[in-house]
């Protein structure tokens, strides 16, 4: 009986392999990592060339244009916003309506997607469709003004800036596609424990639907901050303008005003093209704080969908 011999490569053959992978390795991660670096300045230099030009004189950067670092330094555009203190009440205003909106908005589109997503509910199809029908139709600007106004009385109210976006259709269907993939079993576990429908939600759902959630509550953010619309609508009184909208007719003004007199000594006095951009650093401060927050939830929403499929 012939037996085939086999000849395994000795150890300098094997140490010559290894070396070469380890070799190939290197190079791999040293094209990764520049990659990824040079991705990153690519995301970053925008930014910084912002917040660096933000700082600069109005006559350094109609002379000079967009820089990494300015000829010429200036606290300008920052004490023309700062001044009067419409800026930080408009700031206050902001605030007050991304975290109470944010808050009320999570809470009642995460409670009404759990009723849709309820085998037990009797009309949920019913309801399921209503809130389709809103979202893709919409109940029009004339009645959507004269609701807020005359049904809600909500009008020069930070409320009305509230209310509107409580409940966002296309967020809580996103609700109820998370809802529908868990397990019905839990719910029939805690029933036998004796949890009601509220203690099973606040204690059981909620806590599982975590990563979900925090992404609805950064969208609900995001367009709380964002939001000038309800504001222009609804808000006559300036006090209670928020952020957005004391923009916008900053802005507005600066433009027509530097149109209008068209002289290089109103864009000395008042730094048209420095506020701009002082204005997009200070407005995007909160967002930007905000996801650190909830990127762990947005990395654990993505393991628990690797593990569902």
């Amino acid at each position: 009986m012939n037996h085939t011999a086999v000849t395994l490569p000795n150890k300098s053959v094997r140490a010559r392999i290894k070396q070469d992978q380890s070799w190939s390795e290197k190079v791999f991660l040293i094209l990764m990592y520049a990659f990824i670096l040079l991705f990153s300045l690519v995301c970053v230099i925008p930014f910084w060339i912002i917040l660096a030009d933000s700082f600069a004189s109005e006559a350094s950067f109609l002379r000079h244009g967009y820089q990494l670092l300015p000829n010429e330094w200036s606290l300008a555009a920052y004490k023309y916003l700062l001044h009067g203190g419409q800026f930080l009440t408009s700031y206050r205003n902001s605030l007050f309506v991304t975290f109470v909106g944010t808050v009320l908005a999570v809470v009642m589109t995460s409670m009404f997607a759990y009723v849709l997503a309820h085998p037990k509910v009797k009309y949920r199809h019913v309801l399921s469709f209503l809130t389709y029908l809103a979202m893709v139709l919409g109940g029009g600007l004339v009645g959507f003004y004269i609701m807020v106004t005359n049904w809600l009385h909500l009008k020069d109210s930070l409320w009305a800036l509230i209310v509107p976006y409580v409940l966002n259709p296309f967020y809580a269907f996103i609700l109820v596609a998370f809802y529908k993939s868990l397990p019905y079993e839990i719910n029939e576990a805690a029933t036998i424990d004796g949890a009601g429908d509220i203690r099973l939600f606040s204690t059981i759902i909620v806590p599982i639907s975590k990563p979900v959630i925090a992404t609805v509550a950064l969208f609900y953010a995001i367009q709380y901050w964002n939001d000038w619309y309800l504001s222009l609508l609804f808000i006559d009184n300036y006090k209670l303008h928020p952020l957005q909208l004391m923009i916008r007719q900053l802005i507005s003004n600066l433009n027509v005003s530097s149109y209008v007199g068209g002289g290089a000594a109103y864009q000395v006095a008042a730094p048209t093209s420095a506020i701009q951009l002082a204005t997009v650093c200070l407005t995007i401060g909160p967002i930007v704080l905000l996801y650190p927050f909830l990127q762990k939830y947005f990395v654990k929403g993505i393991t628990i969908g690797a593990v569902k499929g």
